[in-house]
């Protein structure tokens, strides 16, 4: 029973990674672009958030009524003023400027709210659970950040193929000087993709912060998690990404279960080899 415990497990902390991952899939399916500072992002979100809660009294999770608009603004100006202008250059312009918003964020947090690392607390709901069998039981939360991966994906997947804005993106991926002589504003388009990037960047920041403490130096091992689950479930596959989440989130569990200190390691184990039979991932896009 500890095994299936630990592989159910498992299986729900990779919807978290999953939501890390989704943003960072999104960014890289419209511009090409690795964002370096994607983990710096989802630490930033979760303080935000837990200056929210702190000063509005809100519970953590409605937070999000204000902190995803806030991030979403957030991305679409970073896009406008600082990205849009490198891109299409060449490949190394817009990474490196990600690169120095990361070191920007991470400093800044230092600054604003020190090295020491935070939590949002929830009320007794990171302890919550539901057993299902003997010795086998689902935490509230990790089911609450699982069906919260699965549906935002849903949104994204809609938003991507049944909405004009999910057009625009599309061709401004697949062309973007037809996209532009089809009178579509590319730096807009790119700036609405890195704002949607953003929302759900803040929907990973808070339920970050909700299950485990974090710091502002907490943005490169998000960003690791992330880019992980994109390559092991297939670049451009949204429904991918949610995949990789899920192998990242067993192989940990697994190698947890074995020793605490193969829990990193096993994930990393995995991934290497991912990239080594399938270096385009599990499930990657059919174009």
């Amino acid at each position: 029973m500890e095994w299936i415990n630990a592989v159910l497990q498992g299986v729900l902390i990779g919807g978290l990674y999953a939501l890390f991952a989704a943003g960072l899939s999104l960014i890289f399916g419209v511009m090409r672009l690795v964002n370096i500072a994607h983990g710096d992002l989802i630490v930033s979100a979760a303080y935000i958030a837990l200056v929210v809660v702190q000063v509005t009294g809100l519970h953590p999770l409605a937070s999000a009524v204000l902190v995803v608009p806030l991030m979403a603004a957030l991305g679409y100006s970073m896009q406008r003023l600082l990205l849009n202008p490198t891109i299409g250059k060449d490949f190394l312009s817009p990474l490196l400027v990600t690169f120095g918003i990361s070191v920007i964020l991470q400093n800044a947090l230092l600054a604003i709210f020190t090295a020491d690392s935070r939590r949002l607390a929830t009320g007794g709901l990171e302890t919550a659970s539901i057993e299902i069998a003997s010795g086998v039981s689902l935490g509230i939360l990790p089911l609450m950040m699982f069906a919260a991966s699965v549906l935002i994906i849903l949104v994204l997947e809609l938003v991507f193929f049944r909405t004009s804005l999910g057009r625009a993106f599309r061709a401004t991926s697949d062309d973007p000087e037809v996209a532009q002589l089809m009178m579509l504003d590319r730096r807009h388009v790119f700036g609405m993709a890195m704002a949607l990037s953003c929302a759900v960047v803040a929907i990973a920041g808070i339920f970050l912060a909700m299950r485990t403490n974090f710091d502002p130096a907490s943005g490169p091992a998000r960003l690791l998690f992330g880019f992980e689950a994109v390559i092991i479930g297939g670049l451009g596959n949204l429904w991918g990404t949610l995949a990789g989440g899920v192998v990242l989130g067993v192989a940990q569990a697994i190698g947890a279960q074995i020793s605490p200190g193969w829990q990193i390691l096993a994930g990393h184990l995995v991934f290497f080899l991912v990239l080594a039979l399938k270096p385009r991932g599990l499930f990657p896009r059919m174009d």
